[in-house]
């Protein structure tokens, strides 16, 4: 025994909003909203025409297209239709030409037909079929065009009319000997524009100090000479001269 076929239920209206006020979904009519005569303007969005209706009652429920459940799509077709005029929006005229279709298709469909006519004559649906398929391309391309980059869409173009008249270049009359004149004065001026730098001394008298003292062990005599390396030039001698001095003047040599 097998279980009865669930027929698809059909969309509710507080899945999707019916309209749009001032920017904001409306799920829902106010019951105590009172609108007057065309002081309100309600634009439908969630479906432009009769096709696209049809087609998102198809596509939502996974239904094959070359396969339409005629009875089941007219019954949600019309259930949408009902919703509309309850809440008083006035329908496009090709929504009722598309209910009457859909009717008339659900009627040969359930007329018996004979079994050689049945082999010959076309699918009542195979005409809403070619339609909907049709629109389907329509509406993908449209799709994919919107989602192109637009040229020129973010570029605003500022028209600015130049100056056409010539410029005319003075040469400078000047001698080669005030331009080299000129050329030192950047050069002292540049020098002059240079940071101080604070070089660390390669000889400390200080250091120096410590090493006399070192050298100087006893009463042993010890030569100047050899207080200094001789490939410290002549900053090693005046270095070393001065620690001299330094410790005569501290008392630390005799």
């Amino acid at each position: 025994m097998t279980e009865p076929t669930k027929t698809p239920a059909a969309p509710k209206q507080d899945e999707m909003p019916f309209a749009i006020v001032a920017g904001e979904n409306m799920m829902q009519m106010p019951q105590d909203l009172y609108i007057p005569p065309d002081a309100l303007e309600i634009i439908l969005e969630t479906f432009e025409g009769p096709l696209d209706l049809l087609l998102y009652l198809i596509r939502k429920q996974n239904l094959d297209i070359l396969d339409i459940p005629i009875a089941e799509i007219t019954r949600q077709y019309m259930v949408y239709v009902e919703l509309m005029t309850a809440v008083r929006l006035e329908l496009a005229g090709e929504y009722l030409v598309m209910a009457a279709m859909l009717a008339e298709i659900k009627s040969r469909m359930l007329l018996p037909r004979p079994v050689e006519v049945e082999n010959e004559e076309e699918d009542p649906r195979a005409a809403l079929v070619r339609r909907l398929q049709e629109y389907e391309r329509y509406r993908q391309a449209a799709g994919d065009i919107d989602e192109r980059p637009r040229v020129g869409r973010e570029v605003h173009l500022t028209l600015v009319e130049c100056d056409k008249t010539p410029v005319k270049r003075i040469e400078p009359n000047v001698s080669l000997f005030e331009l080299l004149d000129a050329f030192r004065g950047v050069l002292q001026r540049a020098e002059m524009s240079r940071h101080h730098r604070v070089l660390m001394e390669a000889l400390s008298v200080r250091e120096r100090m410590t090493q006399v003292l070192a050298r100087l062990n006893g009463d042993v005599f010890v030569s100047f000479e050899t207080l200094f390396d001789v490939t410290e030039g002549k900053m090693g001698v005046v270095i070393t001269f001065m620690a001299v001095l330094e410790l005569l003047k501290e008392s630390m040599l005799v």
